[in-house]
């Protein structure tokens, strides 16, 4: 294996070494080394969730291994956790559980025995895999950040709190959102393992995420929350840069539900990643845009200060210039009569680099205002100092244009922003969230469910630029990830003994697929679309209904080794990844077999049938009808249609035989298969 920049890492009996630039990963074999020099090489040993070490090697060394099959890699995970913040709050808890095993470990700006209480029961941090994969010391003055678990981005604060922060009253950002902030399961207690470090928006070694993971399995926790992201293409389950899927793995055959971020690169299609829950928008924050023309346009904006009261408008639109110096994040304002007045731009970009740009050129400029025209317009953040920024959608932004070209001195009133509560809010999945199917294996629906993360209100560092009174508004996945971590607690604590494919199968075969009125979910994109399940896996979680789901299409791990082999891994790669000698059978397998709480068929060509086996978790005497709501141009029929549950009875297999009308594969068509009986909709998408 050649020398390459991405980092690499251990999984099982393996050996993670630097060469080079890299860490690569190898088998160990104990005549390799000498104790005094593997003491010295050394960097972590891993025990619970995976078993090996990570070390250094010389060239030489590393070359005599680099042959080796390796093992995969991690990306992102969290950033510590500011302990100051109300959130971390013990009012009302009991003692520690006499099962946990961790603990925490004291740093910078953090006491190990004063800093931690029955809420913060585990904090620890882990930076030598860092320190080795960039061969320097960190530099915390241009990078501020602290040496212990404490949180210096706010990433890991936000994150975590959403999951299990405590009840905090009176709760606001800017006086946006004020009421009562609490994370999804406030009684839960919290454990932060701090892996990333500030450097270019969080740098994460290799070996401290595997670290941290190994040492959470020990501590005995009950859920591993992963706000963490990567590239596309990404690698296959079993290749040695993939670490998520290994530690995910481990966690699960310990029977740790593991739940993760599936990344911000939507709307493109196969942008998922992970098995993530995903995002939708769950409040609206509107400024009133007051025109000349008696005309009100409600733009978006996290703005309560004083009105801006009747003042110019313009538009910066000089005759000869580049259409590209009238965006806002090139925005030129030469000969443009900008003092004193509301700027006028439009951009493509979504991101928040289009409003900094555009609120810095227009505040040098002497304006007092920015109106940004962008699609899509859900993603909000506030412009530095308090700088009036408003969003609008290019529709909204177009009208507006029009109104300044319509008059010779055209007005504008902004007036500060509110909060609506209880008033109907459009159900969509937001822009950034990506999108299905899976690049890796389109057969397995991807994403799983979806959750809030647009705009959401928890805890933060104070070094977060967007922070204000310890609490900050944040959208991603990051933010949807601990939403069903929070539900998934409550679930575990509800049902300890399901195994996590139960807890999964429970969250998506009871989630809504429509608003809360009922109304259709749309997907924002170029252009917005009705939402299907790439876009929102399951639908959107439902935490109540997930609680007794009457029917779960559980898995163990021979079911995911099903799925490996399924897939086309080599029994060799498989064997090293469930640490123990596996044969993948001669005659192929069938992913359609394993037993997930979706039927996706890829490339339906020829009549196809697929076995799932159904456990109730209901009432012992229960019957379900199959109903079935199928494709577009496809048949499909259920075999059994009825099934009955009793003392004896637990589990029932059933098969689905799937035939289409089309000629040719032009796409993807959604249809469902839904087990009911008096109380239960047990649903599956396919």
């Amino acid at each position: 294996m050649g020398s390459t920049r991405a980092p690499l890492f251990v999984l099982v009996n393996v050996l993670v070494i630097r060469y080079g630039k890299d860490i690569l990963v190898a088998p160990v074999s104990a005549k390799s080394r000498s104790k005094e020099a593997a003491s010295e090489a050394m960097v972590y040993s891993y025990e619970h969730g995976s078993t090996g070490y990570a070390a250094k090697l010389t060239d030489s060394q590393a070359q005599k291994v680099a042959e080796l099959q390796t093992t995969r890699s991690w990306d992102y995970l969290d950033t510590g956790v500011w302990l100051e913040s109300e959130v971390f709050n013990d009012e009302g808890l009991g003692p520690t559980p006499f099962r946990w095993k961790g603990g925490c470990v004291s740093g910078e700006r953090f006491n190990a025995t004063t800093d931690c209480n029955r809420k913060l029961i585990g904090a620890r941090w882990y930076i030598d895999g860092f320190l080795a994969d960039n061969e320097q010391p960190f530099n915390t003055t241009d990078n501020p950040d602290y040496l212990s678990p404490r949180d210096a981005i706010g990433h890991g604060t936000h994150t975590s709190t959403i999951a299990g922060g405590s009840s905090v009253a009176n709760s606001s950002y800017l006086g946006l959102g004020l009421g009562v902030v609490r994370g999804g399961a406030p009684r839960a207690r919290i454990a932060m393992y701090k892996v990333c470090w500030n450097v270019v928006a969080g740098q994460c070694a290799s070996a401290d995420i595997l670290k941290a993971f190994d040492e959470a399995i020990h501590d005995g926790v009950d859920v591993l929350s992963v706000s963490l992201g990567s590239d596309i293409p990404l690698f296959s389950e079993v290749d040695e840069r993939d670490g998520i899927a290994i530690g995910s793995f481990h966690a699960m055959a310990k029977g740790i539900p593991v739940v993760c971020g599936a990344s911000n690169d939507g709307p493109l299609a196969q942008s998922v990643q992970n098995t993530a829950p995903w995002i939708i928008i769950d409040r609206s924050f509107p400024k009133p845009i007051r025109l000349g023309a008696n005309m009100t346009i409600l733009g978006q904006a996290m703005l309560p200060g004083k009105e801006i009261d009747f003042t110019g408008l313009v538009y910066p639109e000089t005759p000869g210039r580049l259409l590209q110096q009238l965006a806002c994040e090139f925005l030129s304002l030469i000969n443009t009569p900008v003092a004193g007045n509301v700027v006028l731009c439009f951009t493509t970009v979504g991101s928040r680099s289009a409003m900094a740009s555009a609120s810095s050129a227009v505040r040098a400029a002497g304006g007092v205002g920015v109106i940004i025209a962008r699609n899509p317009s859900n993603a909000l953040a506030p412009c530095s100092n308090g700088f009036p920024c408003i969003i609008v959608d290019w529709e909204l932004g177009t009208e507006i244009l029009f109104y300044i070209r319509s008059t010779s001195s055209p007005t504008v009133k902004l007036s500060p922003s509110k909060t609506l509560v209880g008033k109907p809010v459009s159900t969509k999945i937001a822009y950034f969230s990506s999108r299905g199917p899976s690049s890796i294996a389109p057969a397995s629906l991807k994403p799983d469910i979806s959750a809030p993360g647009v705009s959401i209100l928890a805890a933060s560092s104070p070094l977060d630029p967007f922070m204000d009174g310890g609490f900050a508004l944040h959208s991603g996945t990051s933010m949807a990830t601990p939403h069903i971590s929070g539900i998934v607690a409550l679930l575990k604590a509800l049902h300890p003994s399901w195994f996590p494919a139960a807890i999964k199968s429970a969250l998506v075969t009871t989630a809504w697929r429509t608003g809360p009125l009922g109304e259709p979910i749309f997907a924002e994109g170029s252009p917005r679309k009705l939402a299907d399940p790439f876009d929102y896996g399951g639908g959107i979680v439902n935490s109540n209904k997930a609680s007794e789901p009457g029917l779960v299409y559980d898995m163990g791990t021979s079911d995911y080794i099903h799925y490996l082999c399924a897939v086309g891994y080599n029994s060799s790669a498989v064997s090293q990844l469930v640490e123990q000698p596996t044969i993948c059978p001669n005659t192929k397998l069938s992913i359609l077999d394993v037993n997930l709480p979706s039927i996706t068929i890829p490339n339906l060509k020829k009549s196809t049938t697929i076995t799932s086996k159904v456990t109730n978790v209901g009432p012992l005497n229960s019957m379900y009808k199959a109903i079935i709501e199928p494709p577009l141009g496809i048949s499909a029929t259920v075999r059994p249609d009825i099934l009955a549950f009793n003392s004896t009875t637990k589990t029932i297999t059933f098969t689905v035989e799937v035939s289409t009308t089309h000629q040719v594969n032009t796409g993807y068509y959604f249809g469902s298969l839904i087990w009911m009986d008096e109380v239960h909709t047990v649903s599956i998408l396919c």
